[in-house]
This record gives structure tokens, C-alpha cells and sequence, in this order.
């Protein structure tokens, strides 16, 4: 034990010689300033045209489909192949729009589903809106090709009302970014 005792000392002292407090103390405040900055990088708040202005340019997908996979208040509609939370169709929205009184999240979780009508795989983005209380109807939770946290941006357990101007979470909205197009490598 004495001996590592021995050598931290003797780490100590070298640094204590070489360095002075204002200078120890100065690089100390700046990691801990940019570390306390990090979680910030990801929220990208730079554009002004919101998610559903975005989604407008993309051609949406035949919506004619019978039964529970065209209804938006239901768990089994196709879009909602990554939700997690109530869907915003049953809380007084559409299943592209919030309900009066929310906000749209600028930040956002992706997932790709598969539209039964035409059989072609869709990237659909999953927006929280934000500003009530929790609705509570139409609780889905369904979390195909949902990945561990790590990959934040594909994870739907994460409270997405963070870039809001309000952190109350409402309802969830699904809307279509894009065609999904194959060759795109397995990860």
C-alpha cells in the first residue's frame, strides 16, 4: 500500500511544481462547463420551418386501408409500428398534427414501417406534442426495431418534449418523411 501511497504523492508534488491553482482551477471549470454543455449538441433548433412543413414536401402513401391498419386511433395502424405513448388522433389532433393547445417537439425518434396498402417500407418520424398533461387514451407501446438507448435517436423511451418550450408530454403524431429504399447496409 505505502508504495502507491509513495507514487501518487510523488504525482501530486510534479503537478503542484508545474502548475498554479488559477490555472488547476480555470481548466477544471472548463470541463465541467463542457461537459455540462454536451447533452445540448443534438438539439438542432437552427431551422425555422417546423416537422409537419417538412413532411408536406414528402408524397404521403395511399391512406385506404380498411380495418385497424388505416385507423389512426388505433395501436395497429401502420404508423405506428415504433410509438410509444397515445396517439394524437384519439387526444383531438390527426395522426399529423398536434392538438390545439400543444406544440410540436423539434426533436424527434425515427422508425421505418411497412404500409400494407401498396407493401413498401416507410420512414415515419414520431413527434411528441408538448404544452398538457399526459392524455392517456390510446396508449400504444409498440417498439418494433427499437434499439437500446445508446442509439438515442431510435429509442422511444425518451421524454422528446425537452426542445419544447413546455416539458408536459400530450400525445405522440406520426408522420411520413420518406420512402425507406433498400441496399442500405445491416447494422
Amino acid at each position: 500500500m505505502s508504495g502507491i501511497d509513495e507514487a501518487l504523492e510523488g504525482l501530486t508534488r510534479g503537478l503542484a511544481r508545474r502548475t498554479s491553482r488559477r490555472s488547476l482551477l480555470g481548466r477544471a471549470a472548463a470541463l465541467i462547463a463542457g461537459t455540462a454543455a454536451v447533452p445540448l449538441l443534438p438539439v438542432a433548433r437552427a431551422s425555422g420551418e417546423s416537422t409537419s412543413e417538412r413532411a408536406g414536401r414528402v408524397p404521403a402513401p395511399t391512406e385506404s386501408l380498411d380495418g385497424p391498419a388505416g385507423d389512426p386511433k388505433s395501436c395497429e395502424y401502420w404508423r405506428h409500428c415504433a410509438i410509444d405513448g397515445s396517439a394524437c388522433a384519439c387526444c383531438g389532433g390527426s395522426a399529423t398534427t398536434c392538438p390545439p393547445g400543444t406544440e410540436m417537439a423539434p426533436v424527434t425518434w425515427i422508425g421505418t414501417c411497412r404500409n400494407p396498402g401498396d407493401d413498401k417500407d416507410y420512414i415515419i418520424s414520431y413527434n411528441d406534442c408538448c404544452g398538457k398533461s399526459f392524455c392517456g387514451r390510446c396508449v400504444c407501446n409498440r417498439n418494433e426495431g427499437e434499439r437500446p438507448e445508446y442509439h438515442w435517436y431510435r429509442n422511444n423511451d425518451i421524454n422528446w418534449c425537452a426542445g419544447a418550450k413546455s416539458q408536459a408530454y400530450h400525445c405522440s403524431v406520426a408522420i411520413v418523411v420518406g420512402q425507406a429504399t433498400e441496399g442500405q447496409p445491416e447494422k
